[in-house]
């Protein structure tokens, strides 16, 4: 869980705190202003959500190299000397 996850939720909370209470009370006003915080609560803890599926991936993620060389000689003397040995 990283700080984007923490700080939306701490928006969504306190929107959601915000929208009721101006509900209960009639001040539009801070309706409003809680619907606001809770959406952008809502979109910054997605964010955080998205950031730690990137890094969980990334670490869970491993990187291989294919080092497998492959020789073609022009000597065809020397392939036919090689195909006898297989």
């Amino acid at each position: 869980m990283n700080r984007d996850r923490v700080k939306g939720t701490i928006d969504e909370v306190a929107g959601s705190v915000k929208r009721k209470t101006g509900a209960l009370t009639g001040n539009i006003k801070l309706e409003v202003e809680g619907m606001v915080q809770q959406a952008t609560g809502k979109v910054v803890n997605a964010w955080g959500k998205t950031k730690d599926a990137v890094r969980d991936a990334a670490k869970g993620s491993k990187v291989q190299l294919d080092t497998r060389l492959t020789l073609k000689t022009k000597n065809s003397a020397a392939d036919d000397e090689c195909k006898k040995c297989k």
